[in-house]
């Protein structure tokens, strides 16, 4: 009875109140004793109000049904098609959509709709697949930055290849600890495209000079995420780099030069197609036996086997897999290349005595910029000092505290 006089009063009372009526119908039918009767029309008339003339009626009711796993599935379906503002909070937070639910109205919705999608807790993977397929760029966002969501890897690939030309997506991406290495590198190669095509349509460098630097600095970040010891993922950046037409002689070179071989030895394996065990053994050999059928075998260049040579070889002298300082180069390592590559002649040696030469002032830079920032630091601890002499008892009362 009480259902139904509330019906009669909202024939004609105005929008606030019938919002404000509707809200407290709904937490009465979450949250009170009521018969089965009165339950059954309170229902209905739930129902039957998702089509009033207001919108703050329908944002009334959605606010108090959104979070409860009391809400009829056909109250929580019909708020989830109305109005962008109801549906979003039936989509982001009510726990009676299905899987299948939200798959539909991921292909059907608006932004907003995709968006309180993609921010739901543990958003299954089906839904997952189907944003990555059809979800616009700010829900793509939202998906990447949604760490319980489980977005397969296939999922993430097709996410960078829709719109990975965003920054805020790549970002967003980029963060997640689950991100597969290889798609890592390919976000990496695809930034520093973006930014050699920007430098070039400002005119601030030439296209084949911006082209040059955002390769080198693809290079760099491949060595990088391939590096690692046992638990390297060097060969998902491999056959993202080749699939990509990005793995070269120079960036193997690169990362033998770098003390990072993981990278190399990868390669090698992808390109020669020989067992990974018979690589390590090959590449391991301190004598060099059988290094040039190894580089035949991978398809390089013969104008490149006594760089290569030379590179493993040193490498080898101080132990293989004893690994890098830092992902940058390893200036005795090209020096020991250098020293071999020097005495070849011919206009294939000049290009690679050029590359060796533009490595080698890569790393002196490189050194320059740590030993700067060490002497600026060494500089701001001296002032301290200088300051308060009673600063640098502190540090060493903490330094033996600490041992």
């Amino acid at each position: 009875m009480i259902v139904r006089r509330f019906l009669l009063w909202a024939r004609t009372a105005p929008a606030e109140a019938r919002a404000a009526g509707a809200g407290a119908l709904a937490g009465a039918y979450l949250r009170s004793e009521m018969s089965e009767d009165d339950r059954h029309e309170a229902e209905t008339a739930l129902i039957a109000l998702v089509d009033d003339p207001s919108p703050l009626v329908r944002r009334a009711i959605a606010e108090e049904m959104a979070p409860s796993m009391r809400t009829p599935r056909t109250l929580a379906l019909a708020l989830a098609a109305h109005q962008s503002d109801v549906a979003a909070l039936m989509l982001a937070h009510s726990p009676v959509l299905t899987e299948a639910d939200l798959v539909d109205a991921a292909a059907v919705g608006d932004v907003l709709a995709q968006r309180a999608i993609a921010m739901r807790r543990r958003l299954p993977l089906g839904v997952c697949a189907a944003l990555a397929e059809v979800g616009c760029e700010e829900a793509l966002i939202t998906l990447a930055g949604n760490r319980t969501a489980e977005i397969p890897d296939f999922s993430l690939e097709r996410m960078v290849e829709r719109c990975g030309d965003s920054g805020a997506l790549r970002e967003a991406l980029l963060e997640r600890v689950d991100l597969p290495t290889g798609l890592r590198q390919a976000i990496a190669a695809r930034v520093s495209d973006t930014l050699a095509r920007f430098v070039a349509g400002c005119g601030w460098l030439t296209p084949e000079r911006s082209a040059r630097l955002a390769r080198e600095s693809a290079e760099r970040v491949a060595v990088a995420l391939a590096a690692g010891g046992e638990a390297t993922d060097a060969p998902a950046v491999v056959e993202v780099l080749r699939a990509t037409g990005r793995l070269t002689p120079g960036l193997m070179l690169r990362s033998l030069l770098s003390g990072e071989p993981a990278l190399a030895e990868a390669a090698f394996v992808s390109l020669s197609g020989l067992p990974s065990g018979r690589v390590a053994a090959l590449l391991r050999d301190r004598r060099g036996a059988g290094l040039k059928a190894l580089c035949r075998k991978a398809g390089l260049p013969v104008a490149l086997e006594p760089a290569f040579t030379a590179a493993i070889l040193a490498l080898n002298a101080r132990g293989f897999d004893a690994g890098g300082a830092s992902c940058g180069i390893d200036r005795e390592l090209l020096r020991a290349v250098l020293t071999v590559c020097e005495a070849m002649t011919g206009p294939e040696a000049d290009a690679l005595i050029a590359l060796l030469r533009r490595m080698d002032v890569e790393a002196a830079c490189e050194q320059a910029r740590l030993m700067a920032d060490s002497l600026a630091d060494d500089a701001a601890l001296a002032l301290l000092v200088e300051a308060d002499p009673s600063f640098l008892v502190g540090l060493e009362a903490a330094d033996l505290r600490a041992a």
